[in-house]
């Protein structure tokens, strides 16, 4: 009998030093692309958004908490925060904490990836934009009275002292959670519910906005802030779709999954606005899209398409029902300032999907995304396959993941506030709240008249001369 022979490869398929034969062309690029999208998500996702959604006098100074977020993040990321995330644990039987180390040396990042056909500079990339959407998310809790620089000590040492413990207990194959069997697709846990939870316990120790801002805070360009809510969306098929780290029938899954829950939980927000409110609130369909793009996260490629319009109708119900009424009846929560409502939009909406991915997660797609069969179960699925210890097992699992995140992220974020307060107050001046950027950064948004020409003579505001001079000379040309 004589040996087959196959064709030999196409010459672009064929391995050389810059193509490893471990390395797939196909998830390679998909992985960058679905990374780009993530980043956009922020910049300029994230920056627009909050830019638009907040009052005019804190446009820039919101937006830019946002950029300047964005690139902390990367240099503290190849610094140290990569390998604290995914790398060896920091103490040997210690699995929620990896040793600290750069991610910049080629040696290493040509290396094949701990997860997936691809190389360890692409996993830095994909790592990284999901690191910084934490911080930036934080960030609106806070936005209209933080301290900048307060916010500039924050954000290294939070992702340092918090997301990479949460990161590696969870998604790294050392971590404790992640051996345990905890389902987290796509940071459910690691990214929603650790910023609601840190926003929420940092508006806190922050404080309140001024009273006029708290009384009246309307955005001060919505169609600026739909611009952002639209790449938030939209990028969220790389947030998700990314991490099955191969370009598979999974990754097909979870983006499809992750618009049908969206939308569902957008319309679901709406019909209650509707009801309750007798009038369709844009933002208010914001934070429905919202709910559902976070809600859907912990699950997006391991439940059935029914599942994620059951999860989108949860998702636009359930953080609605706690943001208009539960929110109005607490006093704590009514104390406290969140100022873009990240604890109803990201931390319930977060715990709300990792509760229901315990619930409905379906043995076969969660060996398509983990290649571990009847590991992961679902309590709806345990009940049908006859193996409801394993079922209760996994929700128990996803429960303790909550537990372990809201109490991480309580008392870090709480020592780090703490800390940084003892350097820098966290807080604006009264003063300086009731000018906004202008105090803050010396600039403004929108110029309403001249070229946005600045005081000499006064710390705030237009040369008042120079401003009326050319409203005098435009006159005259008017006139003329």
């Amino acid at each position: 009998m004589s040996n087959s022979t196959y064709p030999p490869l196409p010459i672009n398929l064929l391995p050389d030093p810059a193509s490893p034969d471990w390395m797939n062309k196909g998830d390679n690029a998909w992985q960058l692309t679905a990374a780009t999208l993530v980043g956009l998500q922020s910049v300029p996702g994230l920056i627009i958004l909050y830019g638009g959604a907040v009052k005019k006098k804190w446009a820039v100074n919101s937006a830019f908490m946002a950029l300047y977020a964005f690139a902390c993040v990367l240099v503290c990321w190849v610094g140290w925060g990569y390998h604290m995330s995914f790398g060896d644990t920091l103490i040997k039987g210690v699995p929620f904490w990896g040793r600290a180390d750069v991610a910049l040396n080629q040696n290493y990042l040509l290396k094949q990836a701990f997860s997936g056909k691809f190389p360890n500079a692409t996993m830095v990339y994909f790592q990284f934009v999901f690191a910084a959407i934490t911080l930036i998310l934080i960030a609106g809790a806070l936005l209209g009275r933080m301290n900048f620089y307060a916010w500039m000590l924050f954000v290294p040492l939070w992702l340092t002292f918090s997301y990479t413990i949460g990161a590696f207990s969870i998604w790294s194959p050392n971590g404790f959670l992640f051996k345990k069997g905890l389902i987290d697709y796509s940071g459910g846990f690691v990214i929603h519910l650790s910023s609601g939870v840190a926003g929420f316990t940092a508006a806190y120790w922050v404080g309140p906005r001024s009273n006029k801002d708290r009384e009246r805070f309307p955005p001060n360009n919505i169609l600026l802030m739909l611009t952002g809510a639209g790449l938030l969306w939209m990028g969220w098929t790389g947030f998700n779709g990314g991490d099955p780290y191969v370009v598979s029938v999974d990754a097909s899954l979870a983006v499809l999954n992750t618009h049908v829950c969206t939308a569902t939980s957008l319309l679901t927000w709406l019909l209650l606005d509707l009801i309750f409110f007798r009038k369709p609130s844009v933002i208010g369909a914001v934070q429905g899209m919202i709910t559902g793009l976070v809600c859907i996260t912990p699950a997006a490629g391991v439940v059935q398409g029914w599942a994620a319009i059951l999860m989108g109708l949860c998702s636009g119900s359930i953080p609605w029902f706690t943001m208009m009424v539960v929110h109005k009846k607490s006093l704590l929560l009514q104390k406290v300032d969140d100022t873009m409502a990240v604890l109803h939009t990201h931390a319930i909406a977060g715990a709300l999907g990792g509760i229901l991915t315990g619930l409905f997660a379906h043995p076969r797609l969660c060996f398509l995304f983990s290649a571990s069969y009847a590991q992961y179960v679902g309590l709806f699925y345990g009940f049908q396959m006859g193996v409801v210890h394993t079922g209760f097992r996994q929700l128990g699992i996803q429960l303790l993941g909550i537990f372990y995140i809201v109490v991480l992220n309580v008392v870090v974020t709480s020592l780090l506030c703490l800390l940084i307060q003892f350097i820098v107050p966290l807080r604006m001046s009264d003063e300086d709240m009731e000018i906004g950027d202008e105090a803050a950064h010396g600039e403004e948004a929108y110029a309403i008249w001249g070229q946005g020409e600045k005081l000499e003579n006064s710390r705030y505001g237009y040369d008042i001369e120079s401003s009326a001079k050319s409203r005098h000379a435009a006159g005259q040309i008017e006139m003329a």
